[in-house]
């Protein structure tokens, strides 16, 4: 016997039970993007390195070990892609979609990290992400944050809490840089590796720090809102009235950071405590100079990302199960004449009624055999066509979830049944 061959370490499979779950969160966001308004890109799964290493930066663990780069046959190097915002950004420079025009986008797919797998990260891991180009104010990200609230509410999603910081404005950032470097220099010995490591290439991730023995040298450190300017003070200001004014309750997180040059005024997370250390199932903020960075006039931009495998996740452990879509009914065949005309007509009943879910027997099999594949089904109703139906020219039916008594109706008369049983509605011509 060859030897088993088992998925990549950190990269699984998601089984149909689960795929329920999945197909119910990308159905309930694709409702709620149509609604506010965006519209779906699709990007490529490979980018080219350099793509990455300009947005995300070369001296970030993401770019040094985590992103899966390989050289092409032409000697080019090319990565899969880590995250999407750079790829919907580098989408939007090249076609045209982002100078002077107002732009609202989502996307939904894999993305893929070399990191050590753990629970809620994995390397090759699914995001839904929502960008939007060509909006400055304090408005747009009001939106975002209100468009995703509304999806936990819509999923039936509870006990998560929304984190809010700005880092103001680019200058303003980089003259709290400097004081930060500053401090921490003071406190060399005191930083682990990577935070030392960190402290002249990317500071404010250190304040991301989640070491314990780091805690009070970063609860002292400089804070950055007290470094703002009247214009950035403001902006913020105005994002919180406006959470306020429709009921989103927020905490301010003045050491959230999100870590990437790139970022600037407000960012933000959504966080739950059921997943242990990663919490974090959606995170967002302004980016107004990653479209400038690589290579396109400078454009206003912001947007989020959310995790599916966490989100799946939390539906699981919340002992939500899945709406599901079993099938309405389930055709049992017994007999080549009867499988052959049952499954003629059971095309019949799907051309008729578009949303009939309905399952034909193909595997052969007894009346018992096929009642209990009808049963695991999930199906409401096995039909039963046999040599006796087929002669008499009707369909049995049996309930499979109710207490009724088995019937039988005319062939002829099967697809207005189906119509009447599960409130379909026929196809119109």
């Amino acid at each position: 016997m060859a030897k088993q061959i088992k998925a990549i370490r950190g990269m699984h499979d998601i089984l149909p039970q689960q795929s329920e779950i999945w197909q119910r969160i990308e159905q309930t966001a694709l409702e709620l993007f149509r609604a506010y308004g965006y519209n779906e890109i699709r990007m490529p799964l490979v980018e080219k390195t350099d793509l990455f290493k300009r947005s995300i930066g070369e001296v970030t663990d993401i770019v040094e070990k985590e992103m899966y780069t390989f050289e092409d046959r032409n000697g080019d190097s090319l990565s899969l892609r880590p995250e999407g915002t750079a790829s919907c950004v580098r989408a939007g420079i090249e076609h045209g979609l982002l100078y002077n025009q107002i732009q609202r986008l989502w996307y939904n797919g894999p993305m893929f990290r070399h990191e050590r797998p753990q629970r809620g990260r994995y390397r090759q891991f699914h995001q839904i992400g929502v960008e939007t180009f060509g909006m400055a104010g304090p408005e747009i990200e009001f939106e975002l944050i209100s468009l995703s609230a509304r999806l936990w509410q819509a999923i039936g999603l509870q006990d998560i809490r929304l984190e809010l910081n700005t880092l103001g404005s680019a200058d303003e950032r980089k003259v709290y840089r400097d004081r930060l470097v500053d401090y921490f220099s003071r406190y060399i010995d005191k930083l682990d590796e990577d935070s030392q490591r960190r402290l002249h290439s990317n500071p404010l991730r250190i304040l991301d720090s989640k070491n314990p023995a780091m805690q009070e040298l970063i609860e002292a450190a400089p804070v950055l809102m007290e470094h703002l300017g009247e214009d950035s003070r403001r902006h913020f200001e105005r994002l919180c009235a406006l959470l306020d004014q429709v009921g989103i309750a927020y905490q301010v997180n003045t050491r959230l950071v999100r870590g990437l040059d790139y970022y600037s005024h407000t960012v933000f997370e959504w966080i739950t405590d059921s997943l242990g250390a990663q919490g974090t199932i959606c995170a967002g903020g302004r980016y107004d100079s990653l479209v400038e960075m690589l290579g396109g006039k400078a454009t206003s931009a912001a947007g989020f990302a959310l995790g599916m495998e966490r989100l799946v996740e939390l539906i699981t452990e919340s002992g939500q199960q899945p709406n599901g879509d079993a099938a309405h009914a389930y055709l049992v065949l017994v007999g080549d004449t009867a499988t052959s005309q049952g499954l003629v007509l059971a095309e019949r009943c799907r051309a008729s009624l578009p949303g009939l879910r309905l399952i034909g027997n193909c595997a052969g099999g007894s009346f018992k055999a096929q009642f209990k594949r009808a049963d695991r089904s999930g199906a409401q109703l096995a039909l039963l066509i046999g040599d006796d139906e087929l002669a008499a020219g009707i369909v049995g039916i049996k309930y499979l979830r109710d207490k009724k008594e088995q019937s039988e109706v005319k062939q002829e008369n099967l697809i207005d049944f189906l119509a009447q049983q599960f409130g379909l509605d026929f196809l119109e011509k």
